[in-house]
């Protein structure tokens, strides 16, 4: 603790990133309460909830910026650093845990490399990062000339303006993140409620269903969507019943699974998509739930595959799934008998602050 501060405040190291469409703080694990409850609470007093602005926090009144990451030394063989996922509720004082971040992960290697976790190579370093959240391996490659992490560079990625340095994640054993498998509920399209759905998990268990069979076109506007408080509605029912079949339980109070209203694509992709995350709409796309909607495109018999652009060949590699702010492109491999042994796509990351977080003792415990 600070003794040069009140005895009600308690500094915590942070560094303030935005990893891939998404924004958080980067913690280590070693400077967060090791009690689950007690971190819930630190978390929730760090990012300022519930409160719809989370303004006596530093989260940003919207999903998609009240994420955290945090990282430690690696807990198993094969991996170089272990990374921990929080999705902070902006409105409740809830954590969920239940889901990996593919944006937020962006930004999970070069912090490592900076915190001193995994000393950095000359040219490019790739980082074994083990995600708790899922028990899934992925790597993580960055530019470091010199040994030292830079974050400019010409890599461009829809939903954030200008340029950066690539960040290449290759996603190694994503098969049934949460749930018994690929298509946990052992079909690869069922109906719920007269709704023809794919339940599938793919680094994120999802709910995938046509765009027209909840009466929408599929290109509206994420604020159209929102707006929409019986689609809104209908999607959540679907969800929760998703959320059984798939083994999940009561997901009533979880954001897993997230849900994808897709249709054809219209600018050239494989498909178009909107992402709920789950009760607001995505203003681009999760990486995790874009290789969800790309393995599942990929895959006859389900309803994405029946959207899809078609593909023969080494054509299948290469899906780009549209969304509201330009689109995802994600490559896939495939064993011999047509199953996706990995997938990659290319992110950026920017250390945007860097000191310490205040938060209030009480917090603790």
């Amino acid at each position: 603790m600070d003794q040069t501060r009140p005895a009600a405040v308690r500094k915590i190291p942070c560094v303030l990133m935005r990893g891939g469409t998404s924004r958080g703080p980067y913690f280590l694990e070693s400077d967060l309460p090791a009690d689950p409850a007690a971190r819930d609470r630190v978390l929730l007093a760090a990012m300022g909830s519930p409160h719809s602005l989370q303004v006596d926090g530093i989260g940003g009144g919207h999903a998609l910026t009240s994420k955290v990451a945090i990282v430690a030394p690696a807990s198993r063989p094969g991996a170089d650093v272990d990374y921990l996922f929080a999705q902070v509720s902006v409105d409740r004082a809830f954590v969920d845990w239940s889901p990996n971040c593919g944006n937020m992960l962006s930004g999970v290697a070069p912090f490592a490399i900076e915190a001193g976790l995994v000393p950095a190579a000359d040219g490019e370093t790739t980082v074994r990062i083990f995600n708790r959240n899922t028990k899934g391996l992925i790597e993580a490659t960055v530019r470091t000339p010199g040994g030292v992490v830079v974050y400019d560079g010409e890599a461009a990625i829809d939903g954030v303006a200008g340029t950066a340095a690539p960040i290449r994640l290759v996603f190694l054993d994503a098969v049934g993140s949460k749930t018994a498998g690929l298509f946990p509920s052992g079909q690869r399209a069922e109906e719920i409620d007269g709704v023809r759905v794919t339940l599938a998990d793919y680094a994120m268990p999802m709910m995938l269903a046509a765009a027209a069979d909840l009466d929408i076109v599929g290109d509206e506007a994420p604020e159209m969507l929102d707006r929409d408080a019986a689609l809104i509605g209908r999607i959540q029912a679907l969800r929760l019943e998703a959320g059984r079949r798939m083994g999940l339980g009561d997901v009533s109070g979880l954001v897993v699974p997230k849900v994808g209203l897709l249709s054809a694509p219209r600018r050239g992709g494989t498909l178009t998509s909107r992402y709920f995350v789950p009760d607001r709409c995505h203003r681009s796309h999760a990486v995790t739930g874009g290789l969800c909607v790309a393995v599942a495109s990929r895959t006859p018999g389900t309803v994405a595959y029946d959207l899809a652009s078609p593909a023969e060949g080494e054509g299948r590699r290469a899906v780009a799934v549209e969304h509201p702010s330009g689109r995802i492109d994600i490559d896939l491999a495939f064993a011999a008998d047509g199953t996706v042994t990995r997938a990659g796509v290319v992110r950026t990351a920017r250390r945007i602050f860097e000191g310490s977080l205040l938060v209030p003792a009480a917090a603790f415990g």
